[in-house]
């Protein structure tokens, strides 16, 4: 299975042991989003940056406009025909680590290492998809929440590093960046993630 439209790979040749992988993350993904499902994003540190970045990537246009379809500028026709003009086609998808209030009222009442199977209980449904991202595979409350989706049914892809990992016990599907060291995983990681932007919004756009 090759990604079509992203220049992954050759930018990257690192990462060619992984392209199998991306592309069955992106048909996970777009078979959530054309069944009505979003995508639903978690990680700490640096990884909840990335996890945050990743759906500013997918709400809007990315590497193209996006502009919506007839049937649905028409929406507007009766409202306000400017509207449409400034609006993009967007994939559904939201960040658990933004959601400032309730992490901080659940950590403060219940154990902060079930924070994320938390969001994932009250927010998920069974034709979403969960990202999770750790460098180390092994971020408590990254695996509890996968291991809450995984009670719910939930399709599961992570994104780590190198090493074999609670993350890839409790994932349907594991992208091991190919290194060990926190920093050079990340540097990894925000390759192949845009590389499964680019390939959804190419799928989902370019009809």
């Amino acid at each position: 299975m090759k990604l079509q439209y992203s220049d992954l790979i050759s930018s990257y040749p690192v990462l060619q042991p992984l392209e199998s992988n991306v592309v069955k993350a992106v048909d996970m993904i777009e078979e959530t989003i054309r069944q009505g499902g979003k995508l639903i994003t978690m990680g700490n540190g640096g990884s909840s940056a990335d996890a945050e970045h990743i759906c500013g990537e997918l709400q809007k246009g990315f590497v193209c406009k996006r502009p919506l379809a007839q049937s649905d500028r028409e929406l507007f026709q009766h409202i306000d025909p400017a509207i449409p003009d400034q609006l993009q086609g967007g994939i559904s998808a939201i960040s658990l680590v933004t959601m400032h209030s309730t992490i901080s009222a659940f950590n403060n009442d219940m154990d902060p290492a079930y924070v994320f199977g938390q969001q994932i209980w009250a927010l998920a449904k069974p034709q979403d998809t969960i990202l999770a991202i750790s460098t180390s595979g092994n971020s408590k409350n990254v695996v509890n929440g996968l291991k809450v989706a995984k009670a719910m049914n939930i399709k599961t892809i992570s994104l780590t590093g190198e090493k074999d990992s609670l993350c890839s016990e409790w994932s349907q599907l594991t992208i091991k960046a190919p290194h060990h060291i926190t920093h050079k995983i990340q540097e990894l990681h925000l390759p192949i993630y845009h590389a499964i932007c680019i390939e959804l919004e190419n799928r989902l756009f370019d009809e």
